[in-house]
């Protein structure tokens, strides 16, 4: 039997080397590949079209929701399986939304991980235990739906990137930046960038330690 082929996507190197550690003490799974940036993780994906992806949300330049979306897209046979800090019914609700098959907590057992990589390999949706218990007892909150370009934005302008370094990386102008800009303001009910960035921290699509002046 061929074993199953993971890429894992963390911006924490020592925490990819302890995924990669558990994972590969499993005789049926093997890691092909690391990335440690959103883009990068696309990137990779198609160059190794791997099983499974397993992907933090909060990963530098482009979230993992994007990422997601853009991986999915491309390699529809991949899978993709959350890692991540953040037990929020909002986030849990995007990444399915862009079509993730899986959503565990970082503080989720070695053994609850292969298994949900086992699963989503499948095709099997895989839910850690906390979030499954917490769905049976618990509504599912409204969120306010932002498109993949409105994430990628709101994600540029959170990490300090100025409009015209906005434009750059995303290959579009100025004035289109700026447009986004004001439509993520009306749409959050935000007014400033301080206030997008905090917003940013807060849904899981970048970590507060990325912008340690917003407080």
């Amino acid at each position: 039997m061929k074993p199953i082929t993971v890429l894992l996507a963390e911006d924490h190197t020592v925490v990819r080397e302890g995924l990669r550690a558990l994972l590969e003490a499993e005789g049926d799974i093997r890691v092909v590949g690391e990335a440690s940036t959103g883009r990068q993780a696309v990137v990779l994906a198609q160059k190794l079209t791997p099983n499974v992806v397993v992907m933090d949300i909060a990963m530098p330049l482009l979230n993992g929701l994007e990422a997601t979306r853009q991986i999915r897209k491309i390699l529809p046979d991949s899978k993709v399986l959350i890692l991540s800090a953040h037990s929020e019914e909002v986030y849990i609700e995007q990444v399915l939304a862009m079509g993730a098959m899986g959503y565990l907590l970082k503080q989720t057992s070695a053994h609850v991980l292969s298994d949900a990589v086992r699963d989503v390999n499948q095709g099997k949706t895989f839910l850690c235990p906390t979030i499954q218990n917490r769905r049976r007892s618990a509504p599912v909150s409204a969120r306010i739906p932002l498109s993949s370009r409105e994430l990628e934005v709101l994600q540029l302008i959170a990490e300090g990137h100025a409009n015209k370094q906005v434009a750059a990386e995303l290959v579009i102008s100025v004035k289109t930046v700026e447009k986004h800009r004001q439509r993520l303001m009306e749409k959050l009910n935000i007014h400033d960038t301080a206030g997008l960035t905090r917003h940013a921290i807060a849904s899981g699509i970048i970590e507060s330690s990325i912008h340690l002046t917003i407080t």
